[in-house]
């Protein structure tokens, strides 16, 4: 029982002893890896924060080593790290940082600046991480754009309990009776820091947080080359007796989308919420424009009885519906909406359509979504689910493309006590066979060439320009729309969809 005391105690005394030589470290050498050299940090609107970045550190030697000081350059850096987790002393800067024999580490990156913080010259902001700055010294540069913009958002009162009450618009009442309110901005005409809210120009970006409301019997004029950006949860509501006028031209199209302006966000879907053009709103007039990664890309809730006007304009990626028209009047032309998670294009509740060299597809990958819903009816929560039915007047398609992942891209929901028109002239479909009596004018219809494809450059990309072997060439008639989307002459045999073929290259 002795002798296994001892060699028990032993046992423990060298263990001891190992695990002190494991965690003997050395000062850093300066020979630490890096997994990039400089860090890009992708443009970044004016005191909005970027995206994190990551940063990986190597060591390669077979020595346990502690780092006397990781820092970053500028003593008031508008950067921020952390380092395996740790903040530091105010995420800027971080001491006597161990790191074992064969291992690494992450640091994280933020940055949040002002436009008077850049270079004048060029807009850069920059700064470093340092790593020991005797002997030992080693560096990563960090590199940022920094944008200036208008900034349109709602105003806020600070309560006493320290919270903050916003500037709010009335949506009316929800389906329970409770009021619907939003956080909103009017835009004015003589804003003290904007100027005239009513005309968006080219002259640096808009930025906008809540929703940016149009004011009744006013005009928003957005100019060619416009870049307007909206945060999550914003949008743009244009209000009774309101009018939108979208002015964009072939070189310089007005763009609407998130505010995150990082590569990766380019064609995430449900980044905002809508263009809101509300019942009452009129004379709404749209060309030249691009609507992307909002949750629902144009939401026209009725008209006043006159047609509004969508041209050469594109719609991608929204999360819901590219648009979503409810007793609306539209006459679309050289209009492209590509990939959305029920329908590209959602013509609700009746109404008047005519859509002329249109391409609608939507390859969301569900097995539910369509490129085309058509419908005249809802069903009332209140009253027993009871349809509520509208006339769809007219619903025209002439020189169209209507295509997509699933089988069948065109949903027909009608209510039959009801007008439900529709008409689809020299049109390329996906749709599948159909026993359904609903569908037969469809199956049977020869001006609709049926499950050919169309081979459509890039869909990934929203790039759905058609090549000399798409079955889309050649199948149209004389819509006299005498440019496509592209500003390139029509002339017979004429093609489907919103472009002229061309010969893709390799």
């Amino acid at each position: 029982m002795r002798n296994f005391i001892i060699l028990l105690f032993i046992g423990f005394a060298i263990s001891l002893s190992s695990c002190r030589q494991d965690f003997v470290f050395e000062a850093s050498k300066g020979d630490l890896t890096f997994s990039k050299d400089t860090i890009y940090l992708d443009t970044v609107f004016t005191n909005i924060g970027s995206s994190t970045y990551t940063l990986k550190v190597y060591n390669r030697s077979d020595k346990d080593i502690k780092i006397p000081l990781i820092k970053l350059g500028k003593s008031d850096s508008k950067y921020r790290i952390t380092v395996d987790g740790m903040t530091g002393e105010s995420n800027h800067i971080f001491r006597d940082i161990e790191m074992l024999a064969k291992d690494s580490m992450y640091i994280f990156v933020e940055v949040t600046a002002d436009v008077a913080d850049s270079n004048p010259t060029d807009f850069l902001y920059t700064d470093q991480i340092q790593f020991d700055t005797g002997s030992n010294f080693q560096k990563v540069e960090l590199v940022t754009l920094i944008q200036d913009a208008y900034f349109i958002y709602p105003n806020r009162t600070q309560n006493p309990d320290q919270s903050y009450t916003y500037e709010q618009i009335s949506l009316g009442l929800d389906g329970d009776g409770n009021p619907m309110n939003i956080r909103a901005s009017i835009l004015s005409e003589n804003d003290p820091v904007n100027g005239n809210e009513l005309i968006w120009n080219n002259s640096k970006p808009y930025v906008v947080y809540g929703y940016a409301v149009v004011p009744d019997n006013k005009t928003l004029n957005v100019q060619a080359g416009a870049q307007i950006h909206f945060h999550n949860d914003s949008g743009l509501i244009v209000g009774t007796g309101a009018s939108l006028k979208v002015n964009g031209t072939l070189e310089n199209p007005a763009v609407f989308e998130g505010d995150r302006l990082e590569p990766i966000y380019s064609d995430v879907p449900g980044q905002w919420g809508t263009i809101w053009l509300t019942q009452g709103s009129t004379a709404n007039e749209i060309e030249f424009a691009i609507i992307k990664n909002a949750t629902v890309g144009l939401l026209i809730d009725s008209n006043d009885g006159n047609f509004m006007s969508i041209k050469n304009t594109q719609i991608y990626d929204s999360s819901n519906l590219g648009i979503y028209a409810k007793t609306a009047m539209i006459k679309g032309e050289n209009l492209v909406i590509n990939t959305a998670g029920v329908a590209s294009l959602a013509c609700t509740l009746g109404g008047s359509y005519e859509f002329k060299q249109c391409t609608f597809n939507n390859n969301w990958s569900s097995s539910r979504q369509v490129a085309v819903l058509l419908n005249n009816y809802y069903r009332d929560a209140a009253n027993n689910n009871t349809a509520i039915a509208y006339d769809l007047v007219q619903a025209d398609f002439i020189n169209c493309i209507i295509y997509g992942s699933n089988t069948f891209e065109l949903s027909l929901d009608p209510a039959a006590t009801n007008l439900f028109n529709y008409s689809f002239t020299k049109c390329l479909m996906k749709f599948g066979s159909s026993s359904n009596v609903l569908y037969q004018p469809i199956v049977t219809n020869p001006e609709i060439t049926r499950n050919q494809n169309p081979k459509f450059l890039n869909i990934a990309k929203n790039q759905l320009n058609i090549g000399d072997d798409s079955a889309a060439r050649g199948l149209g008639g004389n819509a006299n729309v005498p440019l496509d989307i592209l500003g390139n002459n029509r002339t017979a045999p004429y093609d489907l969809g919103a472009y002229n073929w061309v010969t893709f290259p390799n």
